[in-house]
């Protein structure tokens, strides 16, 4: 019974065609640098619409290199932290009297010690 077995290959395993003759689209590489200073080659196709931003391995915005970018600001521009935004909205004096007040509320009983 076993030499009457079929013996194949799993289908899609592996090709039975081989690259030779074969003519691959013409292609350019392209550079994007993120503000971190990664680089990363991406090869397109030369009639392919090129994008002007890449993600970057690090998860940032890459930029196109070489291209001159009315957003160059976007590069440094940093992220406003939890202070910046609350500085926004209040001054320092109104932030000292919101933590007098909230501490003679929590000495005089009306938030529960959480222990």
């Amino acid at each position: 019974m076993a030499e009457r077995s079929l013996r194949g290959m799993s289908i899609g395993a592996k090709s039975l065609e081989s690259d030779e003759n074969v003519d691959l689209a013409p292609r350019q590489d392209y550079t994007y640098v993120c503000p971190d200073g990664h680089r990363t080659i991406i090869p397109f196709a030369q009639d392919a619409d090129i994008p002007d931003e890449w993600e970057c391995r690090c998860g940032k915005t890459a930029r196109l290199e070489g291209k001159d970018s009315s957003n160059a600001d976007d590069l440094t521009k940093q992220v406003r932290s939890h202070w910046d935004m609350l500085m926004e909205r209040r001054t320092e004096a109104e932030l000292k009297e919101l933590l007098e007040k909230r501490l003679k509320m929590h000495h005089d009983g009306w938030f529960p010690d959480y222990e």
